[in-house]
């Protein structure tokens, strides 16, 4: 197996990640608020969701019946960090793990640093996954800055 050393949000990993920086037109309190609180979340990423943010809870994204998935919380810094390892899901998913890092730009607007990380492999799946990143980040930028809900029906 092919794999590379990787410095992602101050710790090295094995495998591939996927990275997106987004700016958004938002305080850090309501970025950190649209990627850890499952009221929110539900407005962009998964169908349903349970989970409270801080370190060592678990967390349920509900897309589908057969898209069940857990994780669990490994950083939580209100307003600046919030990080999941995945635990049950796809076999592919499994051994990653996801971050977001919120950086203030410039007044007003958020830098979201989003990645993805602990990929075995560039397969098939490592590939559609950073495409729907992008699109669902895209409409967490959407959903920020203009109110827009993508019904889940019609997300990637």
């Amino acid at each position: 197996m092919n794999t590379e050393t990787i410095k992602t949000a101050d710790k090295p990993t094995q495998g591939f990640e996927i990275c997106h920086d987004v700016y958004i037109k938002a305080s850090q309190k309501a970025v950190f608020d649209a990627v850890s609180l499952p009221a929110h979340l539900v407005n962009w990423w998964p169908n349903k969701c349970v989970g409270e943010p801080a370190q060592g809870t678990v967390y349920n994204f509900y897309f589908t019946p057969e898209y069940d998935w857990q994780a669990e919380v490994t950083k939580c810094e209100p307003n600046r960090s919030f990080y999941l390892k995945m635990t049950k899901a796809d076999a592919d998913w499994v051994p990653t793990s996801l971050g977001f890092d919120m950086i203030e730009s410039k007044e007003g607007e958020v830098q979201l640093k989003f990645w993805h990380k602990d990929w075995l492999a560039r397969n098939d799946h490592f590939r559609r996954s950073s495409f729907c990143w992008a699109i669902l980040l895209h409409g967490l930028k959407n959903y920020l800055e203009q109110g827009i809900v993508v019904p889940f029906e019609e997300r990637e």
